[in-house]
């Protein structure tokens, strides 16, 4: 499904479905910012709630590889997802009749 970290091959190897129809787009990313957002936050209450006093630059230095760890992880599976429900309803552009 995928020719890359993150993106989607022209045609599928199984079968030789056209996968140059759907397009996700920025979707993934929208749901992958939430999820990692809240996350952070999660993660950052957790921390300075158990190690009170602890400087901003140690939140930085477990919270940046986090959001930048959390984001790859998320971001495939979650474009795998919005192009297979893309691909299952047949979704097309819209388009004007004329």
């Amino acid at each position: 499904m995928f020719k890359g970290l993150l993106a989607l091959a022209p045609r599928c190897d199984a079968c030789g479905a056209d996968f140059e129809s759907a397009d996700v787009g920025d979707g993934a990313a929208v749901f992958a910012l939430f999820i990692v957002g809240f996350l952070a936050v999660v993660l950052f209450l957790l921390m300075a709630v158990a190690f009170r006093g602890m400087p901003w630059w140690g939140h930085m230095l477990v919270q940046v590889p986090f959001i930048f760890g959390a984001s790859i992880l998320c971001l495939r599976p979650l474009k795998g997802l919005l192009f297979a429900l893309q691909f299952e309803h047949g979704a097309q552009q819209g388009r004007l009749d004329d």
